[in-house]
């Protein structure tokens, strides 16, 4: 007798468990990112050959050579810093401050700056500069 071995066509792999997989990764790395916030304008950073790269910081202020200051992409008085800083910081609670400020901006400016940002509430301030390469 003979026999005649036919394979079902109908065999096929369930790929659901895999594509939830794929699904949960892909939440879990969405929630987890962290976003940073950009300035909206270009800064020419002063260089310091003591500068460290940081790798989070959510709330980014810049101060232009004219003395203007930016936040959030858009310019804001000296007087309206202290009020933005606290909703960001409320939006991002566990964020520290970034100032960009220009190599040819005043010192006075950014000292105010850092005045208003203290008086949100907040104590972890960094300064931007590029890295000096000597």
């Amino acid at each position: 007798m003979r026999r005649i071995r036919r394979e079902s066509d109908d065999q096929q792999i369930d790929l659901t468990p895999m594509l939830d997989v794929v699904f949960i990764m892909l939440i879990f790395f969405i929630v987890t990112t962290s976003f940073v916030r950009e300035t909206g304008i270009d800064v020419n950073r002063p260089s310091a050959s003591t500068a460290e790269k940081k790798s989070k910081g959510n709330i980014m202020i810049a101060i232009k050579p004219n003395g203007e200051i930016w936040l959030d992409k858009r310019h804001v008085d000296i007087r309206a810093v202290r009020a933005n800083i606290q909703r960001l910081k409320a939006k991002f609670p566990q964020s520290s401050v970034i100032i960009v400020s220009d190599a040819e901006s005043r010192t006075g400016i950014l000292v105010k700056v850092m005045d208003q940002i203290r008086l949100a509430g907040v104590q972890n301030i960094s300064i931007a500069a590029s890295i000096d390469q000597k």
